[in-house]
This record gives C-alpha cells, structure tokens and sequence, in this order.
C-alpha cells in the first residue's frame, strides 16, 4: 500500500508529531510506501515531498488587520492547501490516506479533496478539536462541554480559546464551517488514543464512520524494562502550562511534608507563575526547576526518578510521558480526568487522584515517598508489564495495517 500520512507539524513538536513520525517508520518497515503532507518550516525534516507543503501559517504571531483578516480566511478554507493537495494525490496516487492533525493551517480543504478523488480516510483524534472549537474543553480553567453537541457559539459566548474574544469568534466559525462541510462524515475511521475520546467523539455524533480505541504505542526499540533502584526524588516532565495540573502539583508537594526533592523537567507558558509559587511557598531548596530535556538525558533523568507525577486539569487523551515512564518501571500518580485513568491500576501501579485536589496529591506523593523499596519496586514492574502489554509497537502496526486493508476492500 501507498499511504499518505498527514499533519500540520513536520517536526517533533509534541504527542501528535510523535505519533505520526513513529507509525511512519512503522509502516515503512512492515513493507509499505509512506509519504507525507504538512507546513512548511525551517525545523522540518527532509521530505521528498516538501515541495507540496503549504506556507507556515501561525496564529500567535502578531499581525497587523489586514493580514489577521487574510490569516483568519486560510484557517476556515484553504485553497492553497487545497490546490497542493490535489496535486500531491493525482501525482502520487495514494490509496490511503491519515489524517493527524491537520484543522486550522491544511483545513477541511483537503478532506474535500480526498473525498472528491474517493480515497479512504482515517483520522487519529489527538486532541478534541473535532467536538469543541478550543479543542480543550476548557472553559477558563473549567472542564467544559457545552460546544460538544455542535452548540459552537458558546465557545464565542464566553472567549474560551485562549481568553481572546477574536479568536474565540474564529474557532466558533472554524468549527461551523466543518459543521456544514459535514468534514467528519466523510471519514471513513476515526482511532482515538483512549476510550474516554472515543465516548466524546461518538457522544458528538459528529461522524457516520466507524470510531476504534487503539491505543497509542512506543518506539521500535523501546526497552520495556524497570530499573531494579529506588529513585531519589519525585519527578514532573512536559509542557508548563496551566491545563497540566501543574500550580496544583506545586501545592501538593508543599504540603505533603516529602523529603524528597520534587524536579520539574519542561518548558512553557507558566515558568514565570511557577517560580513565583515556589518563591511564595518557601520551596526553592526542595523544587528544582530543570528546563527542557530530551533523548538519552531525560531518559536518564526518568530512570533516577522514585515516581512520575502527571495532574492534569483537562482531558488528557494518552500522553506519551506516563507511557515512558511506565515503560521504565516508574510508578505513576495522575489525575483522574480524560484517557488517563485508562493507564494506571490504582493502587497497582500508581495512583489515581481527583483533579485540582492538592489535599490528595500531597497524600500520594507522601504514599510514594514513605513506600518501602520492597513495594516500590514491585509497582514499577506491575507498571512494566502493563506497558509492554498496552504500547507494543508491532501489535499496533499489524492493527492499523489490518484496518487500511479493511477500509479500502470493503468500503465502510
């Protein structure tokens, strides 16, 4: 088969470009042809097919009036993107195709390309973008599902898309204009990373297509093996954002009376609030800031950890943090909101704690901290297991692969 992988990232820049790139190589090494369709960016990775690429196309960068009006026209309907896909497909001749992520900067444009052409199409939700315009339902700070049965004009009602009135008015009329495209009805299979997506995706009833659970997997290569040590201090690594739980986990730590150094490994947009809450608290002899860390560093650093805390405030689909450090055989503390209680048998290994409760996560960080090395160690390879069982690569490329086949014999 020849598939042609889309999403609006054609570098590592988080979960979604992980996942793209890894089953990529994946169906390459199973015998297939993969090529791809995104953004262009100086950060991309060689592609024979840059040349089809769309110009970058950024929403947060500042722009005066005109070229915020002509921004906001390419983030509804692309025409260019539009155009170069159609080029890509008639050249190329796929017969499959992969969505990712791909509204905002390719658009519902090419999903009319694909259908007009009758190319199958799958697509893996990483995010909810399919069901609420902000694509977090998020409301402020608040889990929120009013958009989620294609109400659409709350999202403008209460400047939920990153507290900006302008750009709330323009993800309601993104999410309008998929809507009356019917965009998600000309899918053929939607894969969710965790069964609490696909309850939401078919709860919307946005889509006349099959959608699976599959959940994400590992790299080829990923040793699936629990360090035989005890680590030394509780661990935080990611994105530093507000959705993450991550003012809360700060809260919990200085209450939970642990020994044990708390590191925060990551980068984003609430360093500066963090170092405030850390100053305020009298912490910063026990929380250590480490900035951002990847490859053999921050496996090294996930490797020495005791256990690896994740407290999310939002609906986290399966995010590829907990999955490493359950492959590593560390003992995982998370919130019990969106796909990741999916992750952890509580008690078993790790724990599960209510959202926003700070009392709770201090209770189990202090479980984790005074555990006995006996008991620690045994919840890291029960974590182990669990992992190698869940995130097995080949498992889930013969799965997909099985689908394509599917879908292009048999139609819906």
């Amino acid at each position: 088969m020849k598939i042609l992988l889309v999403n609006k990232f054609h570098y590592i820049k988080g979960g979604s470009e992980t996942y793209y790139f890894g089953l990529g190589e994946l169906l390459e090494k199973s015998g297939h042809d993969v090529i791809y369709f995104s953004m262009k960016d100086d950060k991309n990775k060689p592609c024979p097919q840059e040349k089809y690429f769309v110009e970058n196309v950024d929403f947060n960068a500042p722009m005066g009036k005109f070229k915020l009006m002509k921004t906001a026209l390419k983030m509804l309907y692309s025409r260019e993107a539009k155009k170069k896909f159609k080029k890509l497909i008639l050249d190329e001749k796929p017969d499959i195709i992969h969505l990712n992520i791909f509204q905002s900067q390719l658009t519902a444009s090419i999903v009319d390309v694909a259908h007009k052409y009758r190319i199958p199409i799958v697509y893996t939700a990483h995010d909810l973008k399919s069901v609420c315009p902000n694509y977090q339902m998020l409301n402020h700070g608040e889990v929120c599902e009013k958009c989620l049965h294609g109400k659409y004009i709350n999202c403008f009602k209460t400047s939920c898309m990153k507290d900006s009135r302008l750009k709330s008015l323009l993800a309601t009329m993104e999410a309008d204009v998929y809507k009356r495209k019917k965009t998600y009805r000309k899918i053929d299979l939607i894969i969710t990373p965790s069964e609490f997506y696909k309850r939401k995706i078919d709860e919307a009833k946005i889509a006349d297509c099959p959608v699976v659970h599959m959940t994400n997997f590992l790299p080829q290569g990923t040793q699936y093996s629990a360090v035989n040590k005890v680590g030394d201090y509780i661990l935080y690594f990611g994105r530093l954002s507000r959705e993450k739980g991550i003012i809360t986990l700060i809260e919990a730590y200085s209450r939970s009376n642990c020994e044990l150094p708390l590191y925060i490994v990551g980068t984003g947009a609430v360093k500066e609030e963090i170092e405030g809450k850390i100053k305020e608290l009298s912490m910063t002899d026990k929380i250590k800031l480490l900035g951002f860390k990847s490859g053999r560093e921050l496996k090294d650093i996930v490797d020495a950890s005791r256990c690896v805390v994740l407290p999310s405030e939002w609906y986290e689909n399966g995010p590829y943090s907990i999955m490493e450090a359950m492959a590593a055989g560390k003992p995982v503390i998370v919130s019990n909101l969106g796909g990741l209680p999916e992750f952890v048998d509580d008690g078993i290994t790790g724990y599960i704690v209510p959202a926003k409760d700070a009392e709770k996560f201090a209770e189990a960080i202090k479980k984790m901290s005074d555990m006995p090395s006996k008991d620690l160690l045994a919840m890291g390879q029960a974590a182990t297991q669990k992992a190698k069982s869940m995130f097995d690569a080949q498992k889930y490329a013969r799965e997909v692969i099985e689908k394509y086949k599917e879908i292009i014999e048999n139609g819906r």
